[in-house]
């Protein structure tokens, strides 16, 4: 059901009750197609009562071994190093969604037309994302990526000047759609379109 180089990197991290308890739940996630806990936890096959597995789920789902750059990370970076060449050009997209009722702004990296999510944060409110959560998902990926030629790509909500010179302070290539009615002007000359 897992890959033998997903499973490497989870026995490392988890204990076998444990990896029992995540191959479980990955079977139950591609039979239910839901993410409903309650719904999870009435299908779950442990020979305990519903409410036990319920709790048994959640405390599972708070697990700190179960960090995105803990185990996450270093099965992207497998990933990667088989289908990409250290030293290559890489394009991330950077995005902002909005799913059911929560907003989600996720760092993808772009490779034969898919978008493989690498790193996300859940906003704890609606509407954009400003620079500070925008760090947030740029650094750990930045990291991550050091042995590629990186380039950023996002839609108008990442136009700000300040992602923008974080960004060429960094060395990092990105392209930033832009308003319509954005304008700049080069030094000492008047504002233009």
């Amino acid at each position: 059901m897992l890959p033998s180089f997903y499973q490497k990197f989870l026995e490392k991290y988890l204990s076998q009750s444990q990896l029992i308890t995540l191959k479980m739940l990955v079977w139950l996630l591609q039979n239910q197609k839901q993410v409903r806990l309650e719904r999870l936890a009435a299908t779950l096959p442990l020979p305990i009562q519903q409410n036990s597995r319920r709790r048994h789920l959640q405390r599972f789902l708070t697990l700190n071994a179960l960090s995105v750059v803990l185990l996450w990370f270093p099965i992207i970076e497998e990933i990667l190093g088989k289908q990409i060449k250290a030293g290559s050009q890489v394009i991330i997209a950077l995005y902002r969604t909005q799913w059911k009722e929560n907003n989600v702004l996720m760092v993808s990296v772009i490779y034969q037309k898919r978008a493989w999510p690498i790193y996300w944060c859940l906003l704890e409110k609606d509407g954009c994302s400003n620079f500070q959560e925008q760090q947030k998902v740029l650094r750990p990926v930045i990291r991550l990526l050091k042995n590629y030629k990186i380039v950023i790509i996002g839609d108008r909500e990442f136009h700000s000047i300040e992602l923008a010179e974080w960004l060429h302070r960094k060395n990092l290539s990105f392209v930033f759609r832009q308003k319509k009615d954005t304008t700049f002007r080069e030094k000492r000359q008047k504002f233009q379109p």
